[in-house]
């Protein structure tokens, strides 16, 4: 265990810094906002230390496979920093903004065509909203989207590149993956694969599907608005991560499907070559 704890405790620090990332850089964050991201930075530090110092697995998926994980960290800290970039933008302009305000204007416009989840995301600002919440919506909606689709494809190219998750390691299904029992609900390649169908699709569906959740909630709740910024940087930080975050699971999950039916193909073609051998 005690071999474990500076891993876990640099985890637990990054995670607090994730948390309060939003109210560091933004002005004019009230006290009650404070409290309620001091108590969520505890909890998430908590968790992620108690995770990664603990000898058996939790909740945490893919524990001992990196980078999966910190892939998807990384991922996250950067939607999340580059979000209140843009959100701040009007009271703190450098150069630095001007260059994500750029690139996020310029993939938000690309992909903002009708029914594509850029356009639904902006379609969830009431009818009232003015031309620049519209257009800093639109920007932030594409610097995550962005952000999203690059930490897939690099998880793609890590996983070609190093034959992930066996980079030179054994693979344990019971630690990296500790919420599926292989014991239970038939094969366990049929359940592997299925899960990752799912994954696969949910995925790609959340992206369209999160704006209308927000429509559809907003007669209870009230309707989207660009006044809260941190609600606003959660969001789209949610709405971009989370497919992705989806897309990685399901693709892993088949991989280690794949692995699991390569191992038992090897292992039923070693004991034929050996039955037929002459006495």
């Amino acid at each position: 265990m005690f071999d474990r704890l500076p891993g876990a405790i640099v985890r637990a620090f990054l995670m607090v810094m994730l948390v309060a990332t939003p109210s560091l850089m933004l002005h004019d964050v009230g006290p009650d906002a404070t409290q309620v991201v001091v108590l969520v930075a505890f909890f998430a530090a908590a968790l992620t230390f108690f995770e990664y110092s603990a000898t058996y697995p939790g909740l945490v998926e893919f524990r001992d496979a990196p980078p999966f994980n910190r892939i998807r960290f990384v991922s996250l800290f950067a939607t999340v920093f580059l979000m209140t970039v843009v959100v701040r933008g009007d009271s703190g302009q450098s150069t630095a903004t001007h260059l994500v305000e750029a690139i996020g204007t310029l993939i938000g416009q690309s992909i903002d065509f009708p029914y594509s989840p850029v356009r639904l995301v902006v379609l969830m600002l009431p009818e009232s909203s003015s031309v620049q919440d519209i257009i800093m919506l639109r920007t932030a909606a594409g610097m995550a989207y962005l952000i999203s689709l690059l930490s897939l494809a690099v998880f793609l190219i890590i996983m070609r590149a190093s034959n992930w998750p066996n980079g030179g390691t054994k693979f344990n299904v019971w630690v990296n993956l500790p919420m599926f029992d292989p014991t239970t609900g038939g094969d366990v390649v049929t359940r592997l694969e299925r899960e990752a169908r799912v994954n696969l699709a949910l995925g790609f569906l959340l992206p369209f599907l999160t704006p209308v959740i927000v429509n559809a909630a907003s007669g209870a709740f009230g309707s989207f608005s660009m006044a809260n910024q941190h609600t606003l940087i959660w969001t789209l930080s949610a709405w971009a991560f989370l497919p992705a975050s989806l897309f990685m699971r399901g693709i892993a999950m088949q991989r280690v499907a794949g692995m699991i039916a390569e191992q038992r193909l090897k292992q039923g073609g070693g004991k034929v070559e050996q039955a037929l051998q002459p006495a």
